[in-house]
């Protein structure tokens, strides 16, 4: 099963012409591509599908899909699929 998983994007950097940002998942913090979501901000939460932020959400609403996702015991799983790809 594939969930996206809610995060907080701490920075934005740009790789070769792709944006990238440091998102925290609850305390794990990974490398997410953003390009996807053109208009997120350092602060914004986005919903990240395996290293990918398909969507930008506001506070609340990341805060209840996280607590979904973590009562379902899968988010280390999906962000162990992200780092496989």
């Amino acid at each position: 099963m594939c969930l996206s998983i809610p995060g907080k994007v701490l920075e934005i950097s740009f790789e070769k012409g792709i944006k990238f940002g440091k998102v925290d998942f609850g305390g794990i913090q990974k490398r997410v591509c953003l390009e996807m979501v053109t208009d997120v901000k350092v602060g914004d939460y986005a919903l990240v599908h395996v290293g990918f932020a398909i969507t930008i959400v506001d506070e609340e609403e990341a805060e209840k899909t996280y607590k979904l996702v973590e009562e379902l015991g899968q988010i280390e799983a999906e962000l162990m699929a992200a780092e496989q790809i």
